[in-house]
C-alpha cells in the first residue's frame, strides 16, 4: 500500500527522440518486456510500448525511470479502471 502511494505521488512524463528514444519517469515496475511490446507500470496507468528492436537501455524502480531504445511505433495506456471492468472479473 505505501509503494502505491510512492508511486502514485511520482511525476509521470515521457520524452520520445526521433522514435528511436523512448525516456519514462514515474515508472513502478516492468510487467513484461520483448523485442516487440514492453509493459510498463505507471502512476498514470499501464503503458504498452509497441516497436521492433526494443531494448531496455536502463530501469531504477527506485528512481522510477526508464529509458527505451529501438524502433517505437506505438504508446498505449490501458487506464487501471479498465481491470476492474466486467471482462477482467469474468477471467479472474
Amino acid at each position: 500500500m505505501a509503494e502505491d502511494m510512492k508511486t502514485t505521488n511520482r511525476s509521470h512524463n515521457i520524452i520520445m527522440e526521433n522514435r528511436k528514444t523512448l525516456s519514462v519517469s514515474g515508472v513502478s515496475d516492468v510487467d513484461s518486456f520483448d523485442e516487440q511490446t514492453i509493459v510498463i507500470h505507471t502512476g498514470m496507468g499501464e503503458l504498452t510500448v509497441k516497436g521492433t528492436e526494443l531494448h531496455i537501455e536502463r530501469l531504477s524502480t527506485d528512481a522510477g525511470e526508464l529509458t527505451v531504445n529501438g524502433n517505437i511505433y506505438g504508446l498505449m495506456y490501458t487506464d487501471d479502471r479498465e481491470k476492474n471492468g466486467f471482462w477482467a472479473k469474468l477471467f479472474r
